[in-house]
């Protein structure tokens, strides 16, 4: 069967857009070919910066008759009394280009219609693919697209030539003035000639001669073997950085690996400057020894055969002039103890509205001592110290020139000012975690420091009305109300967080342009939606999650027992009929239920048993909630289900005599109030008709 070929070549993309892109271009066309009834077999992307390819065999030459049956209005409405068309048969016909005698009548679950039985007749495929391709290529959803010379088309990068063959044969389109055509073209340097394309096999074969190496997954492992190589050759080895390694697989097509090397010297440089330096500024992969400290060397991928050592040669004279650089500001930045630099911060806004980053510092030194006297008062005068001091480093040349350095840079200096390692630790992990995947920070006053400091950035701005809204979240107040909740859990902190969101609204007193009220609301709100979300990435059922947050959520590490206990519970063969007579108890309850049972108007037998089942049960429930024996309180709470369903089944609740039914409504409240510190149990699902 005919096989399709498709190139686009460009000027160089960016690293990160060709992966998506190539994605796009399998997912599209495999889409296209479904909904238009064109048989193909599985497609497969190629791609490097200049060229995004995709190949798809056994692809059927023509599409296959089909008939399609359209309905339309009903009977009643398409003919009249004498069962003449109606306007709205003969529109209807019009619209599926036939006569109205044409139609036929379906029955259906809303009654007989009027159909019409269109006759589809199957086109070419490459007519087809001629037409479309133009339209296809040009809607590819890069992040960003430009435009150049006159032309109307946004790509991400200019276009320079189309390949585009079927069956063996040219697919003629034209786009943003290239037409197609079926000559590909070589690497830019090395192998610069244009050369023809008969399908996949062929392109392969001819990248190959004309040094590309088109494969992706080739080239990712040829990076990662010549690196593993070039290092195990210097005495170390490489750390398998996938990141990195992605990024450079989409930066050229020709990777040839080479080993730098710089002066030994620059080893006393903190080894996280050397490591950002080497990979986030140049692409390089650092060489490690076997005790996890650096070597002096590094690897460089380059899209060139190395030749008489210019290459190496020139990236070792980059990265030296950049570790110069670092190493002065390194020196002169240890010319002050880094507590000099923290009155400097009060000539950094950090926010218009909730002023510098000295009086941010000063605000969450507060919370997290407060933090600390509530949970680990021993860590309480490190904690205030390292928060005091968490910011200085951002007015230090080295941070100024490496912002990707701070809390890191601010760790040494306070090493180097004779600081507690402790506290230089704090310093180090405070803006921990810091992105999906990230661990929270290890010692207990680092983590009092981060929850502090994330705490007053969702206060303040959510109290001058920032907050976050669809996709938009510039300050990462999402990612920080769980950054919090993860330090509560990993440290096991039972902080309650309503009296800690008080607090850190007062420290904010002037500064607020919202009620503290609504402050606090959404805050609370957004911790529920962040706890909600970690919850179901821990794979517990959705309802299960609503029912338990629906009571609130003051301590975190309470709502994970309550969640698995109540996970665990609804995995048990009578749960469905537990949570339905839950629900009965809940529903009904209204104004007039809070308040206390009065023995002497119990009536009914079923009445005088279930109070009976809440006094048996009431203290030892009570008991494991105190002790957060969540499983324990479900299994003694599952006891009482008899006696409700008797209830429900011999007793009326809602009768005329006002006592009566009093007091009936507050022993279903005095029952709820069993189950209700644990989970709402009208959240959870239960299957229809129950």
């Amino acid at each position: 069967m005919p096989e399709l070929f498709l190139e686009i070549g460009t000027e160089e993309i960016p690293s990160r857009f060709i992966e998506p892109a190539l994605a796009h271009l399998e997912r599209g066309l495999s889409a296209y070919f479904a909904k238009n009834r064109i048989a193909a077999g599985p497609g497969k992307v190629l791609g490097t910066p200049r060229r995004l390819a995709v190949a798809f065999t056994d692809v059927a030459a023509r599409q296959p008759d089909a008939v399609e049956t359209h309905l339309g209005p009903n009977v009643r409405v398409a003919y009249d009394a004498e069962g003449r068309p109606t306007p709205a048969a003969m529109g209807f016909a019009r619209g599926k280009g036939l006569d109205v005698s044409a139609l036929t009548r379906e029955t259906t679950p809303k009654g007989e219609v009027v159909a019409a039985r269109v006759e589809m007749k199957g086109q070419p495929t490459a007519e087809l693919l001629s037409e479309m391709l133009p339209g296809f290529i040009a809607d590819i959803p890069f992040p960003k697209k430009m435009r150049w010379s006159d032309k109307s088309l946004a790509f991400a990068r200019p276009l320079h030539w189309i390949v585009a063959v079927f069956d063996g044969q040219l697919l003629k389109f034209e786009l943003g003035g290239i037409p197609s055509g079926t000559t590909s073209r070589g690497h830019r340097f090395l192998a610069p000639g244009a050369f023809e394309v008969a399908g996949l096999e062929s392109y392969l074969r001819e990248c190959e001669a004309h040094c590309v190496m088109v494969d992706p997954e080739a080239r990712r492992q040829s990076i990662e073997s010549q690196v593993q190589a070039l290092a195990a050759e210097a005495g170390g080895t490489s750390e398998n950085d996938a990141r990195l390694l992605a990024e450079v697989n989409y930066l050229l097509e020709y990777p040839v690996a080479i080993r730098g090397n710089f002066d030994a010297g620059f080893l006393e440089l903190p080894k996280e400057l050397l490591v950002i330096t080497m990979k986030q500024h140049q692409r390089y992969f650092p060489v490690w020894g076997e005790s996890g400290s650096l070597l002096p060397h590094f690897i460089t991928i380059s899209n060139m055969k190395a030749q008489g050592g210019e290459i190496q040669a020139g990236n070792e004279r980059v990265l030296r002039a950049r570790l110069e650089d670092a190493r002065f500001f390194f020196r002169e930045d240890k010319k002050k103890k880094l507590e000099d630099y923290v009155d400097k911060l009060k000539d950094v806004v950090w926010q218009k509205d909730l002023g510098t980053s000295f009086e941010k510092m000063e605000r969450f030194a507060r919370i997290a001592g407060e933090v600390t006297a509530r949970v680990c008062p021993e860590e309480s005068e490190r904690a205030v110290r390292a928060a005091r001091l968490s910011k200085a480093d951002l007015v230090t040349q080295m941070v100024y020139e490496f912002p990707e350095l701070q809390g890191v840079m601010g760790s040494y200096y306070a090493l180097a000012s004779g600081e507690d390692p402790e506290v230089a630790l704090a310093i180090k992990e405070h803006y921990r975690p810091a992105f999906a995947g990230d661990a929270p920070p290890v010692n207990a006053a680092g983590a009092a420091v981060a929850l502090a400091d994330k705490l007053d950035t969702i206060l303040g701005c959510i109290g001058v009305g920032l907050l976050p809204s669809g996709s938009e979240d510039p300050y990462g107040l999402r990612r920080h109300a769980l950054g919090i909740l993860q330090i509560l859990l990993a440290r096991g902190w039972r902080v309650p967080l309503g009296e800690l969101v008080d607090f850190g609204i007062g420290l904010l007193d002037g500064k607020l342009k919202q009620p503290a009220e609504e402050v606090k609301k959404n805050t609370l709100d957004l911790f529920s939606q962040r706890f909600k979300t970690y919850l179901s990435g821990e794979g517990f059922p959705y309802d299960a999650v609503d029912a338990v947050l629906a009571t609130g959520l003051d301590y975190p590490g309470d709502g994970v027992k309550k969640v698995a206990a109540l996970s665990e519970l609804k995995k048990q063969p009578y749960f469905e009929a537990l949570a339905v007579a839950f629900r009965r108890v809940v529903s009904i309850l209204n104004a007039e239920a809070e308040g206390e049972v009065d023995p002497a108007l119990l009536k009914e037998k079923a009445e005088v048993a279930l109070h009976e089942e809440y006094l048996r049960l009431c203290p030892l429930v009570e008991a494991h909630i105190e002790r957060k024996e969540f499983p324990q309180a479900l299994e003694k709470i599952v006891e009482i289900k008899k006696a409700v369903d008797d209830f429900f089944d011999q007793v009326m609740v809602m009768v005329e005599d006002n006592a009566l039914r009093k007091n009936r409504l507050h022993l279903l409240y005095r029952i709820s109030r069993l189950f209700s510190p644990i989970a709402d149990f009208s959240r959870i699902v239960v299957e229809k008709g129950k």
